[in-house]
């Protein structure tokens, strides 16, 4: 590793601290996984900048401290499954496999779920499972989940996921009604029903349902 690049590293843990993201596991996961592998083309010097970037299908990577918050928040523990709506660059579910038993990760956009797929298998991350697939009604043959995390913004929870999140769970999702007012919640399911904490103002692509025709 050049200096230069060690250097931006430290500069990037440093920028989640200030940002928020205290929860040393959290922070330990986001220095193992090396986000630079998950970002590719004329974007690549800025993998170490706290900022969202371009990915294919017109996505985007989320900025890295959105993406320890929501790690932070979802509270994973070790034996747990975790869904994730929305892979993207599979960032956000390589930094979730070093938290977690196992990672299932749903995405509407085939080539996404290819190219994450590959960083898994370039990295040794053998406990994610990318699946192609409408992530907004979850994934029904694997649940329910200890934890859940949504990466595209929707009005509501959606209910299908809510009905997959096992009793004693999180979920961790940004909702509303448009790309400009968006907040962060999570949800909790007990045993009398849901519980909501608002966490903090944020914005995303929104959640769209059926597969994308890529």
């Amino acid at each position: 590793m050049t200096d230069e690049i060690a250097e931006r590293k430290m500069q990037f843990l440093y920028t989640l601290r200030s940002r928020g993201v205290t929860d040393m596991r959290t922070l330990t996961a986001m220095e193992k996984i090396d986000r630079g592998a998950f970002v590719r083309g004329i974007f690549a010097d800025r993998a170490y900048d706290d900022t969202p970037l371009p990915i294919n299908c017109g996505q985007t990577i989320s900025q890295p401290s959105v993406v320890g918050l929501m790690t932070q928040a979802l509270n994973v523990q070790p034996r747990d499954k975790v869904l994730e709506v929305g892979t993207g660059s599979g960032y956000q579910a390589a930094v979730l496999s070093q938290l977690a038993r196992r990672i299932y990760t749903i995405d509407r956009h085939a080539p996404l779920v290819q190219a994450a797929r590959e960083v898994f298998d370039a990295l040794d991350l053998n406990n994610i499972t990318a699946i192609v697939g409408d992530g907004s009604h979850g994934l029904g043959d694997q649940a329910p989940f200890d934890r859940i995390i949504v990466t595209a913004a929707a009005e509501d929870p959606p209910g299908p996921l809510l009905a997959q999140l096992k009793i004693g769970g999180i979920m961790v999702l940004p909702v509303g009604q448009s790309d400009t007012v968006q907040s962060l919640i999570r949800v909790r399911r007990t045993e009398t029903g849901l519980e909501y904490d608002e966490l903090s103002p944020v914005r995303f692509v929104p959640l769209v349902e059926g597969l994308a025709k890529d």
